[in-house]
């Protein structure tokens, strides 16, 4: 049984994975056998992290630049697991949040999930084989609450978890699975302004019944379980990762 948890030879693409819980993603599913394409805006970060990583290959990607995206895909030469997780966050009041930075997040986080998505698809279809395609969302996609105003993630997360169903549902028919995981505040630099004020850290542990904030390490198993073959009966669900906090 221990083999369904295994990825050797297939190839797993990490869309943001020069970083936070793409990196963590990308080390942890090589771990396992497979073979790593990381696609970062960071061209220069993802190939250090590339180089890092046996049988691993890297390109610069701005996925706010559809045609980008798809001039990338083409130089990707197949796509078994597909895993989004770029990201980015404005953390404005809903009365003063201006619209460039909600036009920002909604162009990264949803439009551009959407779009690598889709272009994975296709080279799945194309080549007639299963797939699997795994979405970073957040708890903060299903809850409206959280430490600070965060309008514009929340809603980009939250349409992320029904994105999420929607092409799970699409897709059965060519076998290709779409999950996404929901993770809490994880120890990574995408929150290191909060990482860095002791009292903000304990209000998060005091918020999550665990009692500690996320390490990379446990988003990116949950992204490989649901990758994996273990999980090949699971599309359209969205597990969070979160020491308890959606449950109270």
């Amino acid at each position: 049984m221990i083999n369904q948890f295994k990825f050797k030879d297939k190839v797993v693409v990490v869309v943001g994975g020069a970083n936070g819980i793409g990196e963590a993603c990308a080390n942890y599913m090589a771990s396992l056998g497979s073979h790593i394409i990381i696609l970062d805006k960071d061209g220069a970060a993802a190939k250090s992290v590339s180089e890092n990583i046996p049988n691993s290959l890297s390109f610069e990607l701005d996925i706010c630049d559809a045609n980008q995206i798809d001039e990338v895909f083409e130089k990707v030469p197949n796509v078994d697991v597909l895993v989004n997780s770029a990201g980015v966050a404005r953390r404005q009041p809903a009365l003063d949040h201006n619209k460039s930075d909600w036009d920002l997040v909604a162009n990264v986080n949803t439009t551009g999930s959407f779009l690598c998505a889709q272009a994975a698809a296709r080279k799945m279809v194309k080549a007639k084989q299963p797939g699997c395609i795994t979405n970073i969302a957040s708890i903060m996609g299903l809850s409206g609450g959280g430490i600070y105003p965060n309008v514009s993630y929340q809603t980009s997360k939250g349409a992320i978890v029904n994105m999420t169903r929607a092409l799970a549902v699409e897709w059965a028919p060519y076998d290709i699975r779409v999950n996404s995981v929901a993770p809490t505040y994880v120890r990574t630099e995408f929150i290191r302004p909060l990482l860095d004020d002791p009292y903000t850290v304990r209000r998060i542990e005091e918020m999550t019944p665990l009692g500690k904030i996320a390490e990379p390490g446990d988003v990116a198993a949950a992204v490989a379980f649901l990758s994996s073959s273990a999980a090949s009966m699971i599309t359209g669900h969205t597990l969070p990762v979160d020491g308890g906090f959606l449950a109270q």
